[in-house]
């Protein structure tokens, strides 16, 4: 197994798990903040999306997928609005561009060369990640990411009232 492959793998893998965790959920439950101005689970599908987009797209491929309108309603670093609060787009429409991403990047990280992977990955004005230096270590830490976002989707799962999964 190649890296491009093994990297290709995890990713899958980790999403699969972010879908599960995800599948039963249901109308308000997308929207249920555990405090004000934490994620929520559209929000974090969203930013789920547009970090992928920027981690891999841009940063490690330059050819970004997704629309500056999409990305608007998931900054990072500013306490996420309540469903009233923000208009979001339908989680129908979050979901279909994180499965258009997904299968994107999939595609692109199976077809990464060794030398591709070594190269660096930065970002606007030429600025490192504090995560990673290279294409390698940013497809790894895209996948750490969601892992993590998926611990805050399992939180809320348990807060809902929901069963754990495994």
């Amino acid at each position: 197994m190649t890296q491009a492959e093994l990297l290709a793998q995890q990713l899958a893998g980790t999403r699969d798990w972010t879908l599960k965790l995800i599948a039963d959920l249901e109308g308000d439950e997308w929207g249920f903040q555990p405090a004000a101005g934490m994620g929520h689970a559209l929000w974090l599908c969203g930013h789920l999306t547009t970090s992928q987009d920027t981690l891999i797209h841009t940063r490690c491929l330059d050819q970004p997928i997704l629309d500056e309108a999409f990305r608007a309603h998931f900054p990072i670093g500013q306490p996420v609005k309540s469903l009233p609060e923000h208009d979001y787009p339908p989680v129908e429409v979050v979901l279909a561009k994180m499965a258009d991403v997904q299968a994107k990047t999939l595609e692109a990280v199976r077809s990464m060369s060794d030398e591709l992977l070594a190269k660096p990955a930065l970002g606007a004005g030429g600025k490192a990640h504090p995560h990673y230096d290279d294409v390698r270590g940013a497809v790894s830490h895209c996948c750490r990411h969601e892992a993590f976002h998926a611990g805050q989707i399992a939180t809320i799962r348990r807060l809902l009232g929901k069963p754990f999964l495994r």
